[in-house]
């Protein structure tokens, strides 16, 4: 069976660590190198319902895309939220790794997921890392055949696991869709990249007001927001598929099938 290191090795190939933003906090959190994986859980987040579900599974490692512990701490005391969770983990012999910004920018990476999923032919990053590469923040792709953008909607909504705020759209539901640009995750900050590169709409999630409605005044794409962990949960499946090639037959990988999204309820007037 293959050691933690081994299957670290494969994912870090994939998703350089060097590709990390200097703010992120990428890589092992807990877990001895050395111990043998047989089984491993892709999620989103690691909360709570994916460490459970672990546990369930019984899986040796978690790969998660958000870190556990992204702002510098002094410790983890088991009375605390996250250190619980530490605790608890290394109690059980499970593993934690993230990959994030990291994952965010690889080529393939968190947006080529997105785009996929979603039926895009991928062309380019929204913003590359160097002129002309392939690494880079978000994702511009196309569509094989323009359809308007009310079917369009659907159709992300359709791609994607179901979440209680389900897929918004701003914009002209005739307008014609052909290039798309996408990021997973918050990407709000990319608004005016979006509209420079002239696509026709842009997806992504946690979309702010005024932002947004600045976009659209200045003419800007048609807007499709998604939450933020619906628009990331396509990469565990890309992250799994790696480990399933390199370890086919040796270290059964699975796709988280919790939702950890935070938002629950939705209430609407009665009449």
């Amino acid at each position: 069976m293959p050691a933690l290191a081994e299957i670290l090795d494969v994912l870090e190939r994939h998703y350089p660590p060097r590709l990390a933003e200097k703010w992120d906090a990428v890589g092992l959190v807990c877990g001895d190198p050395a111990d043998e994986v047989t089984r491993v859980l892709f999620c989103v987040d690691p909360v709570e319902e994916t460490v459970a579900e672990a546990e369930d599974l019984g899986a040796q490692l978690i790969v998660a895309h958000h870190p556990l512990l992204l702002r510098g701490v002094h410790g983890v005391p088991a009375d605390t939220v996250k250190g619980g969770l530490v605790h608890r983990l290394i109690r059980g012999g499970r593993a934690l790794y993230c990959a994030h910004t990291n994952a965010d920018s690889a080529d393939p990476g968190v947006s080529d997921a997105l785009a996929n999923a979603i039926g895009l032919t991928v062309d380019r990053p929204l913003d590359p890392q160097e002129p002309g590469g392939r690494t880079g923040i978000g994702r511009i792709g196309h569509l094989a055949e323009a359809e308007p953008f009310a079917v369009f909607i659907q159709r992300v909504a359709e791609a994607l696991p179901a979440t209680v705020p389900g897929v918004l759209g701003a914009g002209d539901p005739d307008l014609p869709i052909r290039t798309v640009a996408v990021s997973g995750g918050a990407g709000d900050s990319y608004l005016a990249r979006a509209a420079a590169e002239g696509v026709d709409a842009y997806v992504t999630a946690d979309l702010r007001h005024h932002p947004a409605g600045e976009h659209l005044a200045a003419s800007g794409p048609a807007l499709v927001g998604l939450t933020h962990w619906a628009s990331e949960w396509p990469w565990c499946g890309q992250a799994s598929a790696l480990v399933d090639v390199a370890f086919a037959g040796n270290v059964d990988s699975h796709v988280s099938t919790r939702c950890t999204d935070p938002w629950t309820v939705r209430a609407t007037p009665a009449s």
